[in-house]
């Protein structure tokens, strides 16, 4: 099961990177998500996958003698899931602010500070 999981990480990595690349907002706020839902599912894996023992120590012992999950790792990814969505909304926001400024969501055409009309800098004095 882990072995799927990592190569499923490895997908969810790469598909967040390429679409990271891309010059359209939207597709870079899908990498976003998308790379948030991989380190989600990373530190999952890491835990230990195990559901035939829960994580808690009888009474009158001093440690579990099965293996058993990791619980950190389950609560740092409920941490990151909250963070993750908002930083996502906040990010949607922004491009949608953007996008009804100038009118495109081209990250290329959103050049503001440098106009395409004008002239070039100087190359030498």
């Amino acid at each position: 099961m882990e072995a799927l999981f990592s190569v499923l990480i490895g997908i969810f990595f790469a598909a967040a990177v390429y679409l990271m690349l891309s010059k359209f907002l939207v597709r870079i706020l899908l990498g976003v998500a998308i790379l948030g839902n991989a380190v989600n599912l990373l530190l999952f894996t890491t835990g230990r996958i195990v559901r035939e023992v829960p994580p808690i120590i009888p009474a009158g012992l001093d440690r579990q003698f099965a293996v058993t999950a990791n619980p950190l790792p389950q609560a740092l990814i409920l941490t990151a899931i909250v963070i993750s969505f908002s930083f996502f909304a906040f990010l949607l926001v922004l491009s949608y602010r953007a996008f009804q400024d100038l009118s495109t969501d081209n990250a290329n055409e959103m050049r503001v500070a440098e106009p395409e009309a004008d002239s070039a800098p100087p190359t030498g004095y």
